[in-house]
């Protein structure tokens, strides 16, 4: 009897932060691979009012090895861990990191991945975007046209955002505009 208890006991403790933890022993001693959804299916089941999913994945490992897998939005281990659940659109590659001879257990590189750098650009860009509606509400206010530079500054030198070219381009014009123009 009390083997089930420890056991149970351990159990719902592995329930919370056993993602976490498989996530950063993957992510250290894995090996890189890339994926792809092939199908995501949405299920009964919910968790924090939103439906969980299920989704099929090919895991390619560093030997070009297929491997056909799944996980659901429960059981995905994504890194860098986060408060949030990043699952890649489906159909399109991401970085993954696993341990040979056990590709079905992997974690997702959200970060490597192209969806996880759009999503940092975006956030990266939103300090810029508020700073632009307070410039548009009044742009004789000095703190306001201060604020929109340095926003405007800090996403053009931060080397993570120059995988938007078009933005950051745009972003350079604004810059000079601001400065040729004597508020």
């Amino acid at each position: 009897m009390v083997y089930l208890v420890v056991a149970f006991v351990i159990a719902m403790l592995n329930f919370f932060p056993g993602s976490y933890v498989n996530a950063l022993f993957l992510n250290a001693f894995g090996q890189k691979g890339q994926a792809i959804i092939t199908q995501s299916t949405l299920t009964n089941s919910m968790l924090n009012n939103q439906y969980i999913s299920d989704y099929d994945v090919v895991v390619i490992t560093q030997d070009d090895k297929d491997v056909v897998t799944c996980f659901s939005t429960m059981s995905v281990s994504i890194y860098p861990i986060r408060n949030e659940i990043l699952i890649p659109p489906d159909n399109e590659l991401f970085y993954v990191k696993y341990i040979p001879g056990c590709e079905k257990n992997f974690v997702i590189l959200s970060d490597e991945s192209e969806y996880g750098r759009q999503r940092i650009i975006y956030e990266n860009q939103e300090p810029v975007i508020k700073a632009r509606k307070q410039f548009d509400i009044s742009p004789n206010n000095k703190a306001f046209q201060k604020e929109y530079l340095d926003a405007l500054k800090t996403f053009v030198h931060n080397p993570i955002n120059r995988q938007d070219s078009i933005t950051i381009t745009e972003y350079e014009n604004i810059i000079k505009e601001l400065q040729q123009a004597e508020f």
